[in-house]
């Protein structure tokens, strides 16, 4: 279920440093109940499929690439790119735009940052509708990267482990970082390459092939690998559990919040969706148990369009 392909009726770019100018849209209704989405990686971007989770004629549909990210520039850029400054961007937008608050949808690492900000500015948010639950914790990333999803998909992890040494694999994290930020040009690609094959990979219960190939081609692969590593390396700017701690979701606790998170999520587990639900009982979470972790999967999108119509009066 998903509302039909939509057009944005006004675009634009919006300097939002000295060095970073983001790209952002608007479709739907002119003067309709802002919702802002937040796009996954981090190093992902935008596309007209973001729009179709919104009732157009309720909805004034906010989408913006993030720093360094889609067509935002300078492309790749890792100066001047934390959460912070992400937050401080969607601050920036909402100001520009003219909206008081916004209901705010965000999945994977866009959840992680709609969680930030809503705990950061409780004040601006009118609800909150998550997918794939990431918080960053060094258990989080282990699973995704060094033991955990590479026991359900032994095979695509042979191909991921391909570029490193046998005797750097006791920290991949660190192995793949030097790599993506290489001067070497071949050995920059083939590590961004393999990172993106390996999350698009484990994105889905049913893998498509011929997804996967085109995906993992050309320069978004190594732009979103950078970008992924950069943050990853970093902790996402935030303390181990930051976003768990009883101070961070006392903030955001009278915001309606809906989960949709789905069982056999091997990027995001539902480990951490059912941590936040034990920490943030007032929030709704449904997980889902047939699907993985891409939004696009047919339950999952149902779901994440029912919350919001759900909250088109709000």
């Amino acid at each position: 279920m998903s509302y039909p392909p939509i057009q944005p009726h006004e675009t634009g770019m919006l300097k939002v440093s000295d060095l970073h100018t983001i790209y952002w849209e608007v479709s739907g209704k002119r003067d309709g109940n802002p919702v802002v989405f937040l796009h996954g990686g981090p190093g992902g971007e935008t596309g007209e499929r973001d729009r179709q989770f919104f009732d157009p004629a309720a909805y004034k549909i906010v989408l913006f690439d993030q720093r360094g990210a889609g067509k935002s520039i300078p492309s790749g850029s890792l100066e001047e790119n934390t959460i912070w400054d992400l937050v401080s961007d969607i601050e920036k937008l909402r100001e520009h735009l003219k909206i008081e608050k916004w209901i705010v949808f965000g999945g994977s690492w866009g959840s992680t940052l709609s969680l930030v900000y809503a705990q950061t500015h409780p004040e601006r948010v009118k609800a909150l509708i998550l997918r794939g639950i990431l918080t960053l914790r060094k258990s989080e990333l282990r699973f995704l990267c060094q033991d955990g999803a590479s026991h359900i998909f032994p095979d695509a992890w042979d191909d991921f482990l391909a570029p490193i040494s046998e005797e750097e694999r006791g920290d991949i994290i660190a192995a793949y970082h030097k790599r993506v930020m290489s001067e070497d040009d071949q050995i920059r690609t083939a590590a961004g390459r393999a990172w993106s094959k390996w999350i698009l990979t484990i994105g889905e219960l049913r893998v498509d092939p011929d997804y996967i190939a085109r995906a993992a081609q050309g320069d978004w692969a190594l732009v979103y690998a950078r970008i992924a590593f950069h943050y990853i390396v970093n902790d996402g700017f935030i303390r181990e559990g930051q976003l768990l701690e009883k101070q961070s979701i006392d903030k955001i606790r009278r915001i309606p919040t809906v989960i949709v998170q789905g069982r056999y999520d091997m990027v995001c587990p539902a480990r951490s969706a059912y941590d936040l639900k034990k920490i943030f009982p007032e929030a709704e979470l449904t997980i889902v148990p047939d699907t993985g972790h891409s939004a696009m999967e047919i339950p999952t999108r149902k779901l994440l369009t029912e919350a919001a119509d759900r909250f088109r009066t709000l």
